[in-house]
């Protein structure tokens, strides 16, 4: 259980695809939050998992893509996906995202 003062400029980065980079900060038994980089033109498939999630772009332009159609999330949106609901993304431009997961992704520890 990592619960923090979790600095971003502490923690490693995890290449998860091309172009994909995740931190994973501080997170308990109920709740995680992570940092994400993702490179201008990176794209992330449709899937699903357990967890919700809750996003902020703290940079950039994302087009997500849902089985219920697309929207465009730019700096200073945010977003939710709920559990087991399909989602992917086209990054636009080279952007920075926070995202929390409720429950803890084990895959993410």
């Amino acid at each position: 259980m990592i619960k923090g003062p979790i600095n971003k400029d502490g923690v490693d980065m995890v290449k998860m695809l091309e172009g994909v980079y995740r931190k994973t900060l501080a997170y308990n038994d109920t709740v995680m939050s992570c940092f994400f980089i993702l490179e201008k033109d990176a794209e992330i498939p449709l899937h699903d998992h357990e967890a919700h999630q809750i996003g902020y772009v703290l940079k950039g332009k994302i087009k997500f893509i849902t089985e219920k159609g697309e929207f465009i999330a730019k700096e200073g949106d945010s977003y939710v996906f709920d559990s087991f609901e399909k989602h992917g993304a086209k990054m636009l431009e080279y952007s920075e995202v926070v995202e929390i997961f409720s429950p803890t992704r084990e895959d993410y520890k």
